[in-house]
């Protein structure tokens, strides 16, 4: 959520009301409805999409299902609180009204969770980048896996160099609106793809045990891991239109590797730079972000755990705790007001997600099966890989 709302605040920025959504800016070039709306939708979906399934399967679908409707509608009764609480506070960021409320220490815990938490997502987004392309590169014929194309290490680095850096050096961030609507066109055909193969695959794969019961014991780390995870992971190698799809995947990620940077840049403007960077410092922060960034995603291919924790300790707090605890705390309304009410219910649900979830993590982390090729990918089941379409 709150990357959303940096990106959308950058967006639309302007000395009047954010609500002039195309109202040229004083600086850094214009914005305008169409770009604001494909960034902040990338943003929301991005790939994260593809990760849903993986949250439903801990949860249980029934369960999955419903926790989904229930953090949309936290996330945007969260919002709500926080243009409530800028009104109660006269205050126009998400980080403003956090050091207005709760000081200096409050608003350095809120600008840590918000670099670390898309930080750590464009580090997932360089290791499914790397496994995903490999993948791609590996059904080009005469492509072996001694071939350097199928080295993640290098792809890594070749599109970190050739698409991802360049792109996040965009100090404009309406420059990323035909970026990101391409990275949703892409998100759609994704989209169909799965579909297709759930009607053409799905016959060949045993059956899992419980695959419909209501709840499972880890829905509460569902909730922390609803954006990450690889559905491509559960498709043949050899599967051609898998690996069409595991293409638009990857450049999708790419996509949307930039808006996740512009966040982490934009935390350390405002808390080292009073929210203005000169040109040199904008090409040397982005620089040292992108390459740190890199450098751990060559070094670790498995961030399972790392994700788990990001999403229970970052995001948690992000979108249940804080909004509330900050609304609570300037609301001058009575304690059985429906809002105070609601906040406290959220309030209390995050702590315990944060809770729970860190248990749940610690004690069952995520099985790290990274490249492993599934058991129902034999060699009799070529002719069905290999189709494209359904009759």
């Amino acid at each position: 959520m709150y990357n959303v709302f940096l990106v959308f605040v950058k967006q639309v920025e302007t000395d009047d009301q954010i609500a002039l959504l195309s109202k040229p800016r004083n600086k850094g070039g214009s914005s305008d409805l169409a770009s604001a709306g494909f960034n902040i939708i990338n943003s929301i979906i991005g790939s994260g999409v593809i990760g849903l399934p993986y949250s439903m399967k801990e949860a249980g679908f029934p369960l999955g299902v419903l926790l989904l409707f229930l953090v949309a509608y936290i996330t945007d009764y969260s919002i709500i609180l926080l243009i409530k609480g800028g009104n109660l506070s006269n205050t126009k960021t998400y980080q403003e009204l956090v050091r207005e409320t709760y000081g200096l220490v409050g608003y350095l815990i809120l600008s840590t969770l918000q670099f670390l938490y898309p930080f750590i997502a464009m580090i997932s987004y360089n290791i499914i980048t790397g496994d995903t392309l490999t993948k791609v590169f590996q059904r080009i014929p005469g492509v072996g896996l001694d071939n350097v194309l199928t080295d993640r290490h290098l792809i890594i680095l070749l599109t970190t160099i050739i698409f991802t850096l360049p792109i996040s050096l965009f100090r404009d961030i309406a420059k990323l609106g035909k970026i990101s609507l391409l990275s949703l066109i892409l998100t759609i055909v994704i989209l169909i793809i799965v579909m297709v193969r759930t009607v053409t695959f799905s016959p060949q794969i045993p059956k899992s045990e419980n695959a419909w019961i209501f709840a499972k014991s880890n829905a509460v780390q569902a909730i922390g891991v609803m954006s990450f995870g690889d559905i491509f992971e559960n498709y043949c190698r050899d599967d051609n239109l898998a690996t069409f799809g595991r293409f638009c995947y990857g450049v999708t990620v790419i996509l949307t590797f930039p808006l996740e940077c512009f966040v982490t840049r934009e935390v350390i403007a405002n808390v080292f730079f009073h929210g203005n960077l000169s040109t040199v410092f904008h090409v040397v922060v982005t620089v040292v972000i992108v390459a740190v960034a890199t450098g751990v995603s060559l070094a670790y291919d498995c961030l399972g755990i790392v994700l788990e924790l990001n999403g229970v300790l970052s995001a948690t707090p992000l979108v249940f705790i804080i909004p509330s605890a900050c609304y609570l705390k300037l609301s001058k309304e009575r304690w059985n007001h429906s809002d105070n009410l609601i906040s406290c219910l959220i309030l209390v649900l995050g702590v315990l997600v944060m809770a729970v979830g860190f248990v749940m993590t610690v004690l069952h982390p995520q099985e790290c099966s990274h490249g492993k090729e599934m058991f129902y990918c034999s060699p009799s089941n070529v002719s069905l890989h290999n189709s494209t379409l359904p009759p």
